[in-house]
């Protein structure tokens, strides 16, 4: 690693575990904060070490990689009386704790401001739940398959004769982690400046309604239900949405009428442009069906990669791939997108480079952290001797 990265020296406790969490506070660790993983030895760590179908090695799978890069892991269990203390006594050091526990266990667990402002006035608490900490749900546990449901996703998503469809990643998670990242850089501002910390909470389940944003605006303001569209279209806007080629699909997005005009003349059909049915976004919505019928048979004469060739650049377009293709892609290597992370066992773990381009300093290149690994060195670095480790040790508060 070269150059400052902006969030070093900011020390945060993480009582995370699975996705959502462990998403947020990778992208911190990416940025250089210290995002310590705080995992119970009983329960193995972390659940995500175990979630298949692949691994590297026993309790390392690859979900557990993707999530958890550039972190330190201790070997700790908050549910027993010198457990807790250890972890105190880490808050003392901490700029911030973030927990993705059920909404009822931060504050049985004593991980709420309320308790850690005892030892920590600045601590900022972060609690990312399934569907908050107050409320009727919660002590409910949720996942993201079930909010994308809730707060209709799945109505959006998929041909409209089909079945509901949930998105193919676990967007609920991955933004609602983002998010949780985004309120503990807030809080820990605010604490910079006021010198005292407080309570953030984010719910997948609010994040999740967040989302749904404009569609929602539309609903509240005017009741207008947005439905699923054909071929992932644009409510209302065409062309927007997926075409077929001689060879497949290319997904073309005209959502000016500067880029109809030009997809126009690649096609051969400049007469499109001052043609009544054609020649504004609200005459081609409301010819859709014979607009989308022109296009594709306009489009199956070349492949998508000669489309490409013509358009890219001049079109907003892009080729559909697979994942294998995604991340195979010319583009993706030329930009520096796939990153080997040092792993002390398996050697080079490849993985997904942060999205965040820091001028003058390269993000950190460490791969996740065996459980408890760190365990040892942060105690000692806080004025633990080597008897009371063993101590703790022997007790089962550390592992």
């Amino acid at each position: 690693m070269s150059g400052h990265l902006p969030l070093q020296g900011v020390r945060i406790l993480a009582v995370e575990q699975y996705g959502a969490g462990p998403f947020g506070t990778q992208h911190l660790a990416d940025l250089g904060a210290e995002v310590i993983k705080i995992e119970n030895p009983r329960e193995g760590g972390d659940i995500g070490r175990q979630i298949g179908p692949y691994f590297f090695g026993e309790n390392d799978s690859h979900f557990y990689e993707a999530f958890n890069r550039n972190k330190k892991s201790i070997a700790l269990d908050l549910k027993q009386t010198e457990g807790k203390t250890v972890f105190l006594d880490l808050v003392k050091t901490a700029d911030a704790v973030l927990d993705n526990l059920r909404g009822d266990l931060p504050a049985k667990l004593g991980l709420d401001y309320e308790s850690l402002s005892k030892v920590n006035q600045k601590i900022v608490c972060v609690h990312l739940s399934a569907y908050g900490r107050t409320g009727s749900r919660a002590s409910w546990p949720g996942y993201d398959y079930l909010m994308q449901a809730e707060a209709g996703y799945l109505s959006l998503t998929g041909e409209p004769d089909g079945p509901p469809s949930r998105a193919g990643l676990s967007l609920v998670d991955l933004s609602t982690g983002v998010t949780a990242a985004m309120a503990l850089l807030a809080g820990v501002i605010d604490a910079m400046k006021t010198g005292k910390g407080r309570d953030l909470d984010v719910s997948l389940y609010d994040t999740a309604l967040h989302n749904v944003l404009y569609l929602g605006t539309w609903y509240l303001n005017g009741g207008h239900v947005t439905r699923r569209q054909p071929r992932s279209s644009h409510p209302s806007l065409t062309p927007s949405q997926l075409y077929k080629t001689k060879d497949g699909w290319i997904f073309i997005m005209c959502q000016k009428e500067k880029f109809w005009r030009v997809l126009c003349e690649a096609l051969g059909r400049p007469d499109w442009i001052e043609d009544p049915d054609y020649a504004t976004f609200a005459a081609r919505l409301k010819n859709r069906p014979r607009v989308n019928a022109a296009l594709d048979e306009a489009l199956s004469a070349k492949t998508t990669d000669e489309w490409m060739a013509e358009i890219a650049g001049r079109v907003p377009a892009a080729p559909v791939y697979d994942v294998a293709q995604a991340l195979d892609n010319e583009f993706a290597r030329e930009q520096e997108r796939i990153v080997a992370f040092r792993h002390s066992e398996h050697g080079e773990v490849k993985g997904i480079a942060s999205p965040v381009r820091v001028s003058g300093a390269q993000p950190p290149t460490e791969a996740a952290p065996g459980l408890g690994r760190d365990t040892d060195d942060l105690l000692r670095k806080i004025g633990y001797s080597t008897e009371r480790l063993a101590s703790l040790r022997s007790s089962g508060a550390i592992g």
